[in-house]
């Protein structure tokens, strides 16, 4: 496991991402004290991940999509052999 100063994960940021997403854990220290442990995502953390993405895609789309305002049926209607009411 690497350890790397504030400072030094500060000024060399994307190395030390990259070494994560290579397998490598890195600490980070402060003063000569460790305060972070940065590790690489689990397979299944990246599989909760895409899938809060796809949610977030979906959102996304349904919120473009225009909202259809309230739908009314009587109780005839709903027993109608229409599919839909006339108002719709």
């Amino acid at each position: 496991m690497k350890t790397i100063s504030a400072a030094d994960a500060n000024r060399h940021f994307s190395k030390l991402i990259r070494d994560v997403a290579e397998g490598d854990a890195v600490i980070v220290t402060s003063h000569g004290r460790p305060v972070a442990k940065i590790v690489p995502l689990s397979e299944e953390d990246r599989e909760r991940d895409d899938q809060v993405a796809a949610g977030l895609r979906l959102l996304e789309r349904l919120e473009a999509r225009p909202v259809l305002g309230p739908l009314t049926w009587t109780r005839g209607e709903l027993y109608d052999d229409e599919p839909y009411p006339e108002s719709f």
